[in-house]
């Protein structure tokens, strides 16, 4: 070691995971080499674009290219870029380290993985391709000198828990990643990568639209005289068409697939593939992908938009917030624009009439593509509502533009089935004579929901309602007002009454003399739970349960409330209404006990205890539930 060299450790998590992946079995070795590639493409764009932004920045851009070397003596294989390179700190960073939230989370679902494939989906899931070169290497050697340093770094490491970094003096612009490679083993997938068809094999099929040339030493010779060495001439083996600039019919399937996997960092497949191209005021290109698998950092705050955005084929910021709504964040491509300035940033963007303008017609395609595959292809739409439909909903209460199109394509869980999900369309084509509005509750789960007093007349009359477990759902059912004319109606808030007309009068008489029967009761319970509820009244929605509690129409629903506390926001009590039975025994003995004034103390335990389990019943928290263990414990010990 000399003394601009020092060896360190790995992060624990690192180490951790790069663990599993040398000692695990992948079906896809070949795979190293796309993410090499793809990282050296980064490179190459980010460095052209630092050289417009940075016109003080001396580097040359006249010959960027990717070179890949082979050493069939030494068994080494090395991809070599001359684009913005790393410095020691960002070496650090971004090799030595895993400096992404999360790593506990990929490690956890790298052990479940059940096979190799969803194994290498994680892999790209999580953005650690470059850790995938331990597969196929036992030492890693990089070199790298970031643009406009006169120092570079050399990092090497063998994959077993430490590596070293040294100082050196003079290396060409860029990053080397230099692969002393494992013997070929075609049992366990490790193919002989010093073998110039195979890399040449890998790049047309992986990397062949990389805009970038990439460049490799390539023996050829026509008709070889015997003892006589082929030529060894420069190639560039890739094509280098960008596939955002042709025509789907001139694009294979396995090309679209290809290129998903580079622009979103990700192993999976996508699920649909969404081409653009505009004329006309304000002209551009896009390519847009639909995954096929959500991201582990979809609801992350850190996570980062999936839209590269070009300009002229030009690389600008492969982040784009502003290109499409966050509810389609999970949306990955790229947009070619021709018209905007290559030295745009993004407070520019922000107020830009031409992106304005990408986005709003982005957002639209990608919507109508998703009614598309809703009406025509519905185990790719059941696919897609499983893994982003929590995201999608969000745009019910930021996008008023598009609400109606959201409400189509959205689907929700209702108790017309126990497995399946149902549109609003099919919901209101189901409503009974008469009803008027699309019934719903919100709640942590289904099974919360459906075991809820608040369903029993509903389930007593066949009336389907909406079961709603997502947290976005407390939010946009409260902005959206209506689907086709029908209103949407919390069975939780304000007064339900299901009857029909003639039923109504058929039992008002009834209804008023219960009101007189149990007037005392309810001005009692009013005041004796004066300090929890606003109201005692009595229910039409229940049949088996005692009472249960219900909220004004506009007020906050007990999930909401946690959801604001949970996340520190304070949220202000808000009393609600206590529904009370008649025709519960509880309810009615309680009404006997309380007109004979039998034991004041012992019926407002009682009270106490009626309003706990209706509370309970729902899923609601107790303000003090030592007391009401105690109550309760008083109360059975009295009973044995």
């Amino acid at each position: 070691m000399t003394a601009h060299t020092e060896q360190l450790e790995f992060q624990a998590e690192t180490r951790q995971l790069l663990d599993l992946m040398v000692h695990s079995i992948y079906t896809n070795k070949d795979s190293f080499l796309r993410e090499l590639i793809s990282n050296a493409s980064d490179a190459l764009d980010k460095l052209r674009l630092e050289s417009y932004q940075d016109k003080d920045l001396n580097v040359d851009v006249s010959d960027l290219h990717i070179e890949i070397d082979i050493d069939k003596a030494a068994r080494t294989l090395t991809i070599r870029d001359n684009g913005i390179g790393m410095s020691r700190d960002e070496v650090v960073d971004l090799i030595g380290t895993l400096a992404k939230s999360g790593t506990a989370e990929v490690r956890r679902k790298l052990k479940e993985a059940k096979d190799a494939a969803a194994s290498e989906e994680l892999i790209g899931q999580f953005g650690i391709g470059f850790y995938s070169t331990f597969m196929v290497a036992d030492k890693v050697t990089l070199l790298t000198r970031r643009a406009g340093e006169d120092h570079a770094t050399r990092w090497e490491s063998t994959g077993e828990g430490t590596y070293t970094l040294e100082h050196v003096n003079e290396a060409p612009q860029g990053s080397s990643v230099t692969l002393h490679l494992m013997p070929e083993d075609s049992e366990n997938g490790l193919h002989d990568y010093t073998s110039e068809w195979k890399i040449m094999e890998l790049v047309k099929k992986y990397s062949d639209f990389i805009a970038w040339p990439i460049r490799m030493d390539v023996a050829r010779t026509s008709t070889p005289a015997e003892g006589e060495e082929p030529e060894v001439t420069i190639e560039t083996i890739n094509s280098m068409k960008a596939l955002w600039t042709r025509s789907k019919d001139e694009v294979s399937e396995d090309e679209y697939k290809e290129f998903y996997k580079h622009v979103s960092h990700a192993w999976d497949e996508p699920l649909e593939v969404i081409p653009m191209k505009a004329e006309g005021t304000f002209e551009y290109q896009a390519l847009l992908f639909i995954p096929s698998t959500a991201p582990f950092d979809l609801f992350m705050r850190e996570r980062k938009a999936g839209i590269h955005l070009y300009v002229k084929r030009v690389f600008i910021m492969d982040d784009c917030e502003e290109l499409v709504p966050d509810y389609l964040r999970f949306v990955k491509g790229v947009v070619d624009a021709q018209d905007l300035s290559l030295n745009v940033s993004r407070e520019i963007l922000q107020q830009d009439r031409q992106i304005a303008a990408i986005r709003r017609r982005l957002t639209k395609k990608v919507l109508s593509t998703i009614k598309d595959m809703k009406a025509n292809e519905p185990e790719k739409y059941s696919t897609f509502w499983t893994e982003f439909g929590r995201a999608l909903k969000e745009g019910l209460m930021a996008d008023a533009d598009n609400r109606k199109t959201l409400l189509d394509i959205s689907s929700f869980a209702s108790t017309n089935s126990e497995e399946g999900v149902t549109t609003l369309a099919e919901y209101v084509e189901r409503m009974k004579d008469g009803q008027e509005q699309i019934y719903f509750m919100t709640g942590e789960s289904r099974h919360l929901i459906e075991s809820s007093p608040h369903m029993e007349a509903f389930k007593a009359k066949g009336l389907e309602v909406l079961v709603l477990t997502d947290p976005v759902d407390e939010m946009w059912v409260d902005a959206v007002s209506d689907f086709d004319g029908k209103t949407f109606q919390s069975i939780a808030k304000g007064e339900v009454d299901l009857d029909t007309e003639d039923e109504k009068k058929a039992a008002e008489a009834e209804r008023e003399e219960k009101e007189k029967e149990f007037g005392e009761l309810l001005t009692w319970l009013t005041e004796t739970l004066s300090d929890d509820i606003k109201e005692t009244r009595l229910s039409t929605r229940l049949t088996t349960s005692a009472a249960c509690i219900v909220g004004d129409a506009f007020s906050m629903s007990p999930t909401l409330e946690k959801m604001y506390k949970a996340s520190g926001q304070p949220v202000p009590h808000s009393k609600r209404i206590l529904e009370l039975n008649p025709e519960h025994p509880l309810v009615s003995g309680l009404r006997e006990a309380q007109a004979a004034n039998d034991n004041a103390e012992n019926l407002t335990e009682t009270a106490q205890l009626l309003y706990g389990m209706a509370l309970l019943a729902e899923g609601g928290e107790l303000s003090d539930p030592a007391h009401f263990t105690r109550l309760l414990a008083d109360r059975l010990a009295r009973t044995v």
